[in-house]
């Protein structure tokens, strides 16, 4: 299947965490949030209206922190408005009470955290070497950035924050290369997220118009290969998948099709899985606020 590769920025011309404003709740902003696992980056807590230690909050970390929050201080002027969002959820009690936390991205190396790491060696060769050194830049990071998530970020909001720790009320989510991670990492860590929102999940898997001819043999079908063994029990975990039809998002339902089908195979079902098909929505910020209520009320159902 051939079609053009594209991929925007994310995040990386985003303004500094103490810039970013909202316009509800409160924000707890930490500067270069230091890993063992990878580099240093900001990190952002959104609390609600009326956040109270002596109630206990549902958690949904998400992807692309500096695009969540401000569209003032944004490379593009567009946000994920979810302070808003969120917010108004909970206040028509949607939702059960919930934070956010949002993690930046690291500029140059976002693909290389975001792609899915363990599906690489499956990867045919001459594929593998253009994707590593091209794409990831000679370094995958997929796996250490989860750990530093898992066993680092998550650690210290759950002490600091009125936090409910358990699997069933912590989540992850993001858009685009950051669906794909987000996906991974429920695969990877089951026993801690219990639901991922990926929105206009990128799973082409690539950038570079090299492998154009090669994205369903090459990497696509992997991926769905790494799925088919790793995806949790459709019993115990919750799966929002969604997409439009303009600008990358056109590209996506040949490849969200398929990996429907092994979710249908998987044992998901309607109770715990939902993908949602937009028309007119393109692959951008704008449309991903304007629908952000749909997949924020399938996966933090009260």
């Amino acid at each position: 299947m051939k079609y053009m590769l594209m991929l925007v920025a994310f995040g990386v011309f985003a303004a500094n965490a103490q810039e970013v404003k909202v316009s509800v709740g409160t924000l707890k902003f930490y500067s270069n949030f230091k890993s063992s696992f990878v580099d240093a980056r900001n990190v952002a807590v959104w609390l609600p209206e009326n956040y109270s230690d002596k109630k206990k909050y549902a958690v949904l970390y998400l992807h692309d922190g500096a695009m969540l929050f401000d569209a003032n201080t944004t490379w593009n002027k567009k946000s994920w408005e979810i302070d808003e969002t969120v917010q108004r959820l909970i206040n028509e009690k949607k939702i059960k009470n919930c934070i956010v936390v949002g993690i930046w991205n690291n500029g140059d190396y976002r693909h290389s955290e975001y792609f899915p790491e363990k599906m690489i060696k499956n990867i045919p060769d001459a594929t593998r070497k253009i994707v590593v050194e091209e794409q990831l830049l000679g370094k995958p990071q997929a796996d250490n950035y989860l750990k530093f998530i898992v066993t680092e970020l998550k650690p210290f909001v759950d002490k600091n924050f009125a936090t409910k720790t358990d699997m069933a009320n912590t989540f992850i989510g993001g858009a685009s290369m950051g669906g794909l991670i987000s996906l991974y990492a429920m695969c990877e860590y089951p026993k801690v997220f219990g639901g991922a929102i990926c929105m206009s999940t990128h799973s082409p898997m690539t950038r570079s118009e090299k492998l154009a001819a090669v994205v369903e043999s090459d990497l696509a079908s992997k991926f769905r290969d790494y799925l088919m063994k790793n995806l949790p029990s459709p019993k115990t975990h919750r799966l929002y998948m969604d997409f439009g039809d303009q600008t990358l998002d056109a590209y996506y339902k040949f490849f969200q099709d398929k990996i429907d089908a092994v979710l249908v195979k998987k044992g998901y079902s309607r109770k715990n899985w939902t993908t949602k098909f937009f028309p007119g929505d393109d692959h951008s910020e704008t449309s991903w606020a304007r629908r952000l209520n749909v997949p924020l009320s399938f996966m933090l159902l009260k």
